[in-house]
């Protein structure tokens, strides 16, 4: 997929947030929108997976460890094909097999349960150990929050994939600077994250998380860097796409009323238009 029409994917998938967190009258926005990106490049461009057949044996797996950003999840799935775009309406309501963490028991193409922070990662490495013991090919990526790295198990997973070279592993960190008590570095400053994991023995890319051509790049070196497992470091907006929303730690977790749908879904609208003049 060209840049132009990968950014138009993920517009898309910005606006199944939007509507997911303001039919379900709750949920977690600003950190859905900041790894969009991210998320839309792993699932139609990046991983090895088919829609039609979710549990296929030698499948990519990805585990988002910050489960809470459900709604990012379980939009770009809808819109990869795994299920309809309209029961991203259905966020959170009673009877909806789309409930406020993923659950890989009820929602096509979700790997792994996931929600208590710090969790996810775990289960991301023992997948990317079982691959190695079993002589497959797939790849596991892993999305962490990095509020989410304050957690001391995050730590213990790393310093275990690091010893045991899991190559076939790809941990990314949505650095979007803010956490739900506000800025990450008030809070308990997880930097130099890059450094931290290095000495893990990971090898480490710094991107820009909005930039394409960079989610591009890294990801390819990735696929190439043998014997240590591989980390991207990407520098995100909280809120991305939406511009009341942007770099406000407010929006972590709550869900736009009437007028504030209408202006975000209006603005997202427009940004379709444009990228699909180009």
């Amino acid at each position: 997929m060209t840049n132009t029409l990968l950014a138009k994917t993920a517009n898309d998938v910005r606006r199944g947030i939007i509507t997911a967190v303001y039919n379900a009258k709750s949920g977690h926005p600003g950190g859905s929108l900041s790894a969009a990106d991210m998320m839309t490049y792993l699932y139609f461009e990046e991983m090895n997976i088919d829609p039609k057949n979710p549990k296929m044996e030698g499948r990519d797996r990805f585990v988002l460890s910050k489960g809470h950003v459900a709604p990012a999840l379980y939009s770009v799935l809808a819109n990869r094909g795994f299920f309809p775009v309209k029961d991203l309406e259905t966020l959170r309501h009673v009877g909806s097999y789309l409930q406020g963490h993923p659950d890989m028991k009820h929602i096509p193409g979700v790997d792994m349960s996931s929600g208590s922070l710090g969790q996810g990662f775990s289960a991301a490495v023992g997948m990317a150990l079982a691959g190695k013991l079993d002589n497959k090919d797939y790849r596991v990526y892993c999305m962490a929050g990095d509020g989410e790295i304050q957690e001391g198990q995050i730590w213990e997973a790393a310093m275990f994939a690091g010893s045991r070279k899991l190559d076939n592993l790809v941990l990314i960190i949505d650095n979007n600077g803010l956490q739900i008590d506000g800025n990450i570095e008030d809070v308990c400053s997880p930097y130099p994250i890059d450094e931290k994991l290095k000495a893990f023995n990971f090898e480490v890319a710094n991107i820009d998380g909005h930039n394409f051509d960079e989610i591009r790049a890294a990801l390819d070196k990735a696929k190439n860097t043998k014997g240590k497992p591989f980390a991207i470091v990407m520098t995100t907006h909280k809120g991305r796409g939406v511009s009341f929303m942007t770099d406000e730690a407010g929006w972590h977790g709550k869900a736009p009323n009437d007028e504030e749908y209408k202006k975000a879904m209006d603005e997202l609208e427009k940004e379709g238009q444009a990228l699909c003049q180009k």
